[in-house]
């Protein structure tokens, strides 16, 4: 079996879907870059024959009969279409499934069936607590219990987090057991995914456009912010340096020196402090004078760190 989108688009000027074209076919897995919030679940609807595009066409094996894509494509995990909801246990969204494809859908059949798939411990587990591949395999598993399904597109399967080679080996499997694979995906994952030389992953929609970090310029842009950045950090250097030439001299430590402390010294200070710039005489603070009063042992850097002394540093 082979799928062609033949240059669709969706919505005016193409905003749903902007024109598309690619293929999959039986045996094989594709993935497909579609990004914004409702890209992957169009062109998921589309290529699974759920939804008619608004220009170009959509063929399987040359012939264009959605009602033979809908009987033959299950299209997974589609977000607001065929995703199950996250607050449903897994035994519950197998259940429903296993009663779509026509077996025994009791509680004790859905708990069998995971058993059987390993999954077992999950059972009472809500779904949207599911380690990614997991899911996958699962949500993959159930679509293929339909009679007649001889493939899957699976939807925005990175949505969920984790690493993309875990889910993109789980759908080269299927496409191992002769199912058609086509994983529609967002530009991180594709990026990711063409990195992976190893899994041999096709890009059924067209070449990936090169992360900003891999432009030629990047390096030369990167390079003139740095150097910009240091002639900023000179300049603020050369600043502090001329702001500081009047100030008060400072001890080893980096502190405005603090006078020997002298009784004499404390009381004729206290009397011939100016007051501030435009400052009445008698307002200065009884703060002022109780740091004069302060003996060394009781002296802290907040106390020498006053704008009388040059201010913070």
């Amino acid at each position: 079996m082979r799928v062609t989108l033949h240059e669709v688009s969706k919505g005016r000027g193409g905003q749903s879907l902007p024109t598309t074209s690619l293929e999959f076919h039986s045996g094989a897995v594709r993935f497909a870059l579609a990004e914004t919030e409702q890209r992957p679940t169009v062109l998921g609807l589309i290529a699974s024959g759920r939804m008619r595009p608004d220009t170009g066409r959509v063929t399987i094996d040359g012939d264009s009969n959605n009602k033979a894509l809908r009987r033959t494509i299950a299209l997974v995990d589609a977000p607001d279409v065929s995703d199950p909801h996250p607050d449903i246990t897994l035994a519950g969204v197998v259940g429903e499934e296993l009663m779509f494809a026509g077996v025994g859908a009791t509680p004790l059949h859905a708990r069998r069936w995971l058993n059987q798939l390993g999954f077992g411990e999950l059972a009472g587990v809500p779904i949207g607590n599911v380690d990614p591949a997991a899911r996958v395999r699962i949500l993959c598993e159930l679509a293929i219990l339909r009679e007649g399904t001889e493939g899957i597109v699976l939807v925005a399967p990175d949505r969920h987090g984790g690493s993309p080679d875990g889910w993109w080996r789980i759908a080269s499997e299927f496409a191992d057991r002769g199912y058609a694979m086509l994983v529609v995906i967002g530009g991180s994952a594709a990026v990711a995914l063409e990195r992976m030389h190893e899994l041999e992953a096709i890009n059924a929609s067209g070449p990936i456009q090169p992360l900003v970090l891999d432009h030629p310029g990047h390096e030369a842009s990167v390079s003139e912010s740095e150097s910009a950045s240091a002639s900023a950090s000179e300049s603020a250097s050369a600043s502090d340096e001329h702001s500081t030439t009047d100030a008060e001299p400072v001890s080893p430590d980096g502190l405005p020196a603090v006078p020997p402390f002298d009784d004499e010294y404390a009381e004729d200070a206290s009397d011939a402090q100016d007051s501030p710039a435009g400052a009445d005489p008698g307002s200065v603070s009884e703060n002022a004078d109780a740091d004069h009063r302060e003996t060394p042992d009781t002296v802290t850097d907040a106390d020498t760190d006053t704008e009388e002394n040059g201010g913070e540093r």
